[in-house]
């Protein structure tokens, strides 16, 4: 006698009840919908660090990396919405990254593990953006004030309060539009980077130039690592699942044409802001190329109406940031605390995201304020985040659903991805870490300075 079927735990019926997925992660969008929260979950003012990146790696070396972290990212999210297309046709619709794998692999602990990372990269990037944001206002209020007397952690609770507002839009598809501003600020404040870059280079004005790498073997090798570290934190999401979820069923095919949309406006933000930034300034690149064209001391050298709109289109884009990456957030507080039988503004649902929405942004504004030497964390996320999640896991859980045979190529490619990115994410991974523990004398809490 046969044992009878098991329940499928990941099966569409279950969503029914599920107050994470009829709530937050609601199926309403089209492809180009997808395609802007791709666009605003990767291309954001992280992009102006490339040209700090390519210092550890040199002209050749930085255009090999930047090429191939875009080609293999983009070959691992393909394969991924292959996958969860390939499930939602078995009856299996997944909506997020932690039981796709989980469903995928047959382990629970990986449930676990890839919950801990995304809520850490979720949750860092929402501390960044406040902090960033504070310091665009920060930069605004300091060129018309001079001698003003409001600190960084002003501003930082300035900006927090606005993504309280801000926060309590309800779903992820309540942000397509905020998402295409988003792609349309990306595109602005990039070509007036590269313009003043460019105008720059080209004037009598322009800074010496040196491309020199560090002058010791172990530090070139380090920055190096650094560098690759920033680049993966740069190109990766973590949180293609929950995109895919917003898609209308069926979702097939569709994710590709997101991210043909997505990676569009890539090719022409990453490669002009790395190319540009990095030509004028060499290895004096700092870690925001507007702090180059806004040196503490002597002129801008940059109309100031110029870095005014930049800084501007910046600020604005960091609210969408902020908002995309709090949505895995948003959606485990809902599942656990919302009423699926009551309406999503229903006073029962209503209330207890108002309140848990806010102690979330009141949470990453305290971290934000205390701790505004965040970004020299970015390449420790890259490495212990986005480097698992996107250059790693896609690639198994490819080759676990496929199945392809052991002499295809595409078990091998996807093989030999995986070796290499772990072994890049394990060095990457001790080089950001000793850069964190060289500046460590720099660091102090509540300060109005931020680490380069």
């Amino acid at each position: 006698m046969t044992d009878p079927p098991r329940p499928d735990p990941f099966s569409v019926t279950r969503l029914d009840s599920d107050a994470g997925a009829l709530f937050v992660l609601q199926s309403k969008g089209e492809w180009w919908h997808a395609g802007f929260h791709l666009t605003t979950a990767i291309v954001g003012p992280t992009i102006l660090t490339l040209p700090y990146a390519f210092r550890g790696l040199g002209w050749w070396l930085g255009f090999v990396c930047l090429t191939t972290m875009g080609l293999v990212t983009f070959y691992a999210y393909y394969l991924m919405s292959k996958v969860l297309d390939h499930c939602e046709k078995s009856g299996r619709r997944h909506i997020r990254f932690r039981e796709l794998a989980a469903d995928v692999l047959g382990s629970g602990w990986m449930f676990y593990v890839v919950i801990f990372i995304q809520t850490a990269i979720n949750t860092g990037i929402g501390i960044g953006a406040i902090l960033l944001a504070g310091q665009c206002l920060d930069i605004m209020y300091s060129s018309l004030y001079p001698q003003g007397t409001l600190k960084l952690y002003e501003f930082i609770a300035m900006v927090t309060a606005v993504m309280m507002v801000l926060s309590q839009l309800p779903s992820f598809h309540s942000l397509r539009h905020i998402n295409f501003a988003s792609l349309i600020l990306s595109l602005g404040y990039t070509f007036l980077v590269v313009g003043a870059c460019i105008n720059l280079g080209l004037s009598k004005n322009a800074p010496k130039r040196d491309y020199s790498l560090e002058h010791s073997d172990s530090g070139k090798v380090f920055s190096a690592f650094t560098s690759i570290s920033i680049i993966a934190a740069i190109f990766g999401n973590g949180i293609l699942p929950e995109i895919q979820a917003t898609l209308a069923p069926p979702a097939t095919g569709k994710m590709l044409k997101g991210l043909l949309l997505c990676y569009s406006v890539i090719f022409f933000t990453f490669y002009s802001a790395a190319i540009s930034g990095y030509w004028v300034f060499g290895n004096n690149s700092s870690s925001n190329i507007l702090k180059n064209l806004m040196p503490d001391e002597g002129p801008t050298l940059a109309p100031i109406v110029v870095i005014g709109l930049a800084v501007i289109f910046v600020l604005l884009q960091l609210f969408a940031i902020g908002l995309v990456y709090s949505q895995v957030a948003y959606e485990i507080m809902e599942k656990k605390s919302a009423d699926t039988t009551k309406g999503i503004f229903s006073r029962r649902n209503l209330v207890p995201r108002l309140i848990l929405r806010t102690l979330y942004m009141a949470f990453c504004g305290f971290m934000a304020a205390m701790l505004p030497f965040f970004g020299d964390i970015n390449a420790v996320v890259g490495a212990f985040g986005f480097i698992p999640l996107d250059f790693v896991l896609p690639m198994l859980l490819y080759n676990m659903t496929y199945k392809p045979t052991k002499r295809s190529f595409t078990y091998w490619i996807n093989m030999t991805i995986m070796v290499v990115f772990t072994c890049t994410g394990l060095m990457g991974a001790f080089s950001s870490i000793r850069k964190l523990v060289l500046d460590a004398n720099k660091f102090k809490l509540f300060s109005s300075e931020v680490v380069d």
